[in-house]
């Protein structure tokens, strides 16, 4: 009898100590800077020029932690679902390649915040804010008629965490709960 209340008292300390694994993750602003590059060709034939069409993502993200242990950010990937339900998998921006998109576009600096990094460690109970910059390689148009776009945040050791980047530039918040 004694050894099912210390295992019902043990029981009781994990649960309140670890709560279901849940972090608040809002996108506090989001801006979209579309690119079109023209590659000029050496060659006289008409039409050799080759063009590309890219799309950058400016999200700003803050990660709250409730929890009682600290978060570490892992990693930041998107996923694009198109109107003809083509999906586009990106990861975001390393820090140290943004200062070499900046120079690239040079419009792209005013929309940007400071980044948000890869392996930030959150203590319980704070949060973490910054821009997570994701490159797609579509049209705005394209962007505009999508069916759903969703960054995923990879935490250490509690999993991913999804939240939808809106059509719009609105906030958006959710509480991710995984058990």
């Amino acid at each position: 009898m004694i050894a099912f209340l210390l295992v019902g008292v043990l029981i009781t300390l994990v649960i309140q100590h670890n709560p279901a694994t849940s972090i608040d993750l809002t996108l506090t602003h989001t801006a979209v800077y579309p690119t079109h590059t023209v590659f000029k060709s050496n060659s006289i034939v008409v039409g050799s020029d080759k063009s590309e069409d890219d799309l950058y993502v400016v999200a700003n993200l803050r990660v709250n932690d409730p929890l009682h242990l600290p978060i570490i950010l892992k990693d930041f990937t998107a996923t694009l679902t198109t109107a003809d339900d083509q999906e586009i998998t990106t990861s975001a921006a390393e820090v140290n390649d943004l200062p070499n998109i900046f120079t690239s576009f040079p419009a792209l600096k005013p929309l940007s915040s400071p980044p948000l990094r890869r392996e930030t460690l959150i203590p319980p109970g704070t949060s973490a804010e910054g821009m997570v910059l994701l490159h797609f390689p579509v049209t705005e148009d394209v962007w505009n008629h999508r069916k759903s776009a969703i960054l995923h945040v990879a935490l250490y050791h509690q999993g991913t965490f999804p939240i939808t980047i809106p059509l719009n530039n609105k906030t958006i918040s959710t509480n991710s709960n995984q058990k």
